[in-house]
């Protein structure tokens, strides 16, 4: 029974991690709130998918003609290790569900890159922005090899000349950074952990942010930038190309938020939010939640590990 609680801990203590999701970006620069919300969502979604993957164990280990050692179905491994029909069942169903949101999110993140070097392969590869002769309004950073950025005429048709600045300045920033790498990493995070789907929600929206950021200290003017991300919310086409983060998403709430950062002062640099803020004590418990979680699937494995050892030889 103790194996079995050390295997459903992991699998609710991402929800640890809510309120440091909601208030990492009041009290941190974006560029530390994305590295620190990733770190903590890869590491409960690992602990969260050992766990799954142990539970398919406990779960199949007794199903005749499993893949495991014949051994580990006698009498002696079911009375030191409890097994219950339900919770092999739910956990097979789990593992099946995980497996394919994973393969979902692959496959659609394949899709839409290929569907968006094709929008760019007539174009020369040279330099600079690839700009596509189409009046909707909209902009990307393309990432793959050097990256590129992507930009239509219809976007660069409603800026004046320092905004488009600005945005080019931001889209660079996604390619620098590899900003699409916290993103598919957190929305995998999200495919093991339902739970850590606000913290990939987090995530897309810092890394907006600190791509506001650097785009504001290349163009020199904070209002600039945001007159840009507010002009082109305005305009933007949504949905041209799903999946891949555009200059200023016309959907409502991240956009005046973002606006209302850039004509605040400069985020700090702090790398952990002050423990007399509220953030630091939610930092707190989002680092104890992923120790705990650690700490849980280590135990349940080696507890696991241990038991049928003793009971069968391996």
């Amino acid at each position: 029974m103790a194996v079995l609680v050390f295997l459903f801990l992991p699998l609710v203590l991402p929800l640890t991690a809510l309120p440091i999701s909601r208030l990492a970006e009041q009290h941190l620069h974006p560029r530390a709130a994305t590295r620190l919300l990733t770190g903590f969502g890869l590491a409960m979604a690992g602990c969260s998918a050992l766990c799954l993957g142990l539970l398919g164990v406990l779960g199949t280990a007794q199903i005749p003609g499993n893949p495991l050692p014949d051994s580990w179905s006698d009498p002696e491994v079911r009375d030191m290790v409890p097994f219950h029909v339900e919770v092999g069942a739910a956990s097979i169903a789990m593992l099946a569900v995980v497996l394919g949101a994973v393969a979902r999110t692959l496959a659609g993140r394949l899709r839409v890159a290929a569907r968006a070097r094709r929008a760019v392969a007539d174009l020369p590869a040279e330099d600079g922005p690839a700009v596509l002769p189409d009046d909707r309004p909209y902009a990307y950073a393309l990432p793959g090899g050097s990256g590129r950025i992507v930009v239509s005429t219809g976007m660069l048709a409603h800026l004046a000349e320092d905004e488009r600045a600005a945005l080019l300045a931001h889209e660079q920033a996604h390619l620098t950074h590899r900003h699409h790498r916290y993103l598919l990493a957190t929305r995998l995070a999200a495919c093991v952990n339902p739970f850590l789907r606000p913290l990939h929600r987090a995530v897309a929206y810092s890394t907006e942010r600190w791509a506001d950021e650097e785009a504001a200290g290349a163009v020199g003017d904070r209002r600039t930038t945001a007159r840009a991300v507010a002009r082109a919310a305005l305009v933007a086409h949504q949905g041209v190309l799903p999946g891949v983060a555009a200059f200023a998403d016309p959907a409502p709430g991240p956009v005046p938020r973002r606006v209302a950062a850039l004509l605040g002062p400069v985020p700090s640099g702090r790398a952990w939010p002050p423990a007399h803020s509220p953030a630091g004590p939610a930092a707190m418990l989002a680092a104890a939640g992923t120790a705990a979680s650690a700490l849980s699937a280590l135990n349940a494995a080696t507890a696991l590990l241990l038991v049928l050892k003793a009971a069968t030889p391996l």
